[in-house]
């Protein structure tokens, strides 16, 4: 990459890492990308590739194999991977935060048997919280477990689980009756594992099929119907002690989600960029280059200008939790803009690509269909407004 998004600061590993991964992105993404999310089909080389590169550990701890790589790192990896083909992004999006739940908040027999197999791609990682009638309202749930001795019982329905087929443990947020007064007290998050594929994929466990979406092709997202799953207590995230702080531990999980998905705005962002400028500078119209017409050249300038903005933000957010500090505003501002800057930015790539953006030989047309889902994924933008707003009156009360 030229010019854009570019990142002070950064050891010589971090940027080891990145070099590779724009490298296999240049030469074993974007090559494939249109005919893979065309036919919806699941990127199964590219995913090998990712477990050789070590991609699926790159944040968990060298003690459990993996390459104990920041936030920060991980997002800008993200930002490359979505730059190539947002779907495989999300492969590792969903992967990434159950391992930090797990690393952050697991107990010692789940990092132990759960994490050096994450390390390494083996078992891969879903993360449900959205049911059918519910999703930035977490409150609303209605999955549920109920205690049977040293068992609980769960039963309900989730929605929208990317990784939902090919994982093998789902962190799942149900309500918990512990006698709490707030609802967000009486919820508990399991770690369910299951076998890859559809069906029932453990007793009472199924995975109905793939939902058929607009964009996003390629990575399956699914439902998750629980029928009398039975788990023992050690399957709640942190052991039996830690019921009741399931929302907390997926809000904290959230929060490194958010800035995963402005990490994938940017990198959607500079892709729509680099195939605008290109188009602009080869197609003629009235005897000169459209990047000659100021029109056209004022559109790229802000178009740069939006992407700088969202990385800056992306990246201040992602060192924040790396310095171990709150970054829920942080992270909310970054998600608000990028996905707000990347609608606008692939937008104003597909004008400038004229009637050709509308054919599917092009390559916009496909970031076109992308772009929207993350005005929405990990919290709508008025969830975002809301989250900032809050932290800021409560910053700034009189």
């Amino acid at each position: 990459m030229a010019r854009l998004a570019q990142t002070p600061g950064l050891t010589d590993v971090q940027r080891s890492i990145l070099e590779t991964v724009r490298e296999f992105a240049d030469k074993e993404i974007i090559p494939h990308a249109q005919r893979l999310e065309h036919a919806d089909e699941y990127p199964t080389d590219i995913l090998d590739g990712m477990r050789e590169m070590g991609l699926f550990g790159l944040t968990i701890d060298e003690e459990f194999g993996g390459l104990g790589e920041s936030l920060l790192t991980y997002a800008l990896v993200v930002e490359e991977l979505s730059r190539g083909w947002m779907s495989i992004s999300g492969i590792v999006n969903t992967h990434f935060i159950v391992a930090y739940l797990i690393s952050q908040h697991g107990s010692p027999e789940q990092k132990a048997r759960l994490l050096p197999r994450m390390a390494t791609g083996e078992v891969r990682g879903a993360f449900s919280m959205s049911e059918p009638e519910c999703g930035s309202d977490v409150s609303a749930i209605k999955s549920k477990a109920v205690r049977h001795g040293d068992n609980f019982v769960l039963n309900g329905q989730k929605m929208w689980l990317t990784n939902g087929a090919y994982s093998s443990v789902v962190a799942t947020l149900v309500k918990t009756d512990t006698g709490a007064d707030s609802v967000y007290g009486n919820m508990s998050t399991f770690l369910l594992e299951k076998e890859p594929g559809f069906g029932e994929t453990a007793p009472g466990l199924t995975i109905p099929g793939k939902i058929d979406k607009m964009g996003y092709k390629g990575v399956e997202t699914t439902e998750m119907v629980l029928d009398g799953v039975t788990v023992p207590e050690s399957a709640v995230l942190g052991g039996a002690d830690k019921v009741g702080r399931g929302f907390y531990q997926m809000m904290d999980g959230i929060e490194v989600g958010r800035v995963n998905v402005a990490a994938r705005a940017c990198g959607i962002s500079i892709r729509a960029f680099e195939l605008a400028v290109a188009y602009a500078q080869q197609r003629r119209t009235f005897g000169k280059p459209l990047a000659g017409h100021q029109a056209v050249a004022f559109k790229l300038a802000e178009m740069g200008t939006k992407i700088e903005a969202a990385h800056a933000l992306m990246v201040n957010a992602a060192r924040l939790k790396d310095a171990g500090q709150r970054n829920d505003v942080e992270a909310g501002m970054a998600k608000l803009l990028a996905s707000e800057y990347c609608a606008e930015v692939v937008q104003e790539a597909f004008r400038i690509h004229g009637g050709y953006g509308y054919s599917k030989e092009y390559e916009i047309e496909r970031l076109m269909r992308e772009a929207p889902f993350l005005l929405i994924g990990e919290g709508t933008s008025e969830i975002q407004k809301t989250i900032i707003s809050r932290g800021l009156l409560k910053e700034y009360k009189l």
